[in-house]
């Protein structure tokens, strides 16, 4: 809908950043950040580099702004996830199933991202980050906020600070994610959220 409201040639300037966009990623997953050029970004993309240079003014400038893209629309799936219902345990399961597909869905970017993020040579880490890291306070503080209503409702145990269970269960959902991106055959994401929660909320010990 908001694309329809755009002049056709901001239309065409965002078909232009994406096909650039597309082509950076392509070439960044296949051979890494460090050993591809602007001029071949642009030379795939099918663009003089000028006008790859119109769109970004450096490589690193083109990384952030296809990380961040991405982190955008992760996050904005997240938060959805989180408000389309008014249970708090069916916002959980939405949290985890959605966190899946989002995750599933865009593999290349985000073993990119792992893997040329890893080293602390890589410059541009700690600005990225803080821009992530601001997205994802917003997600563990609704989350938070999910468990201290069902605590205040008497549907969770009051066993620890809302703010902890969030992290506690994001970083759960992180354990299985990374997991099947290590060996997706071997140890696939699960399609039942309640997998993941059951563990979260269970345990091992019986009652």
């Amino acid at each position: 809908m908001e694309q329809e409201k755009l002049s056709r040639r901001d239309r065409d300037k965002l078909r232009q950043r994406q096909e650039m966009l597309g082509a950076a990623l392509t070439l960044f997953s296949e051979k890494g950040y460090h050993n591809v050029s602007m001029q071949e970004i642009a030379e795939t993309a099918e663009f003089a580099i000028g006008t790859l240079y119109k769109f970004f003014k450096n490589k690193e400038d083109l990384y952030k702004s296809l990380i961040l893209e991405q982190a955008d629309k992760f996050h904005v799936a997240l938060g959805k996830a989180l408000t389309e219902t008014d249970d708090e345990i069916e916002k959980l399961r939405n949290y985890v199933r959605t966190k899946g597909a989002v995750f599933m869905g865009n593999t290349p970017i985000i073993r990119l991202y792992f893997a040329e993020t890893r080293g602390a040579s890589f410059n541009i880490k700690a600005g990225l980050d803080d821009e992530i890291r601001e997205q994802y306070s917003l997600i563990l503080q609704s989350l938070a906020k999910i468990f201290a209503d069902g605590i205040k409702k008497g549907r969770f145990q009051n066993i620890a600070k809302p703010y902890h269970l969030a992290v506690a269960l994001d970083s759960l959902s992180n354990a299985f994610l990374n997991l099947w991106l290590e060996a997706p055959e071997q140890h696939p994401y699960p399609q039942d959220p309640d997998e993941i929660l059951n563990i979260f909320f269970k345990g091992l010990i019986p009652t």
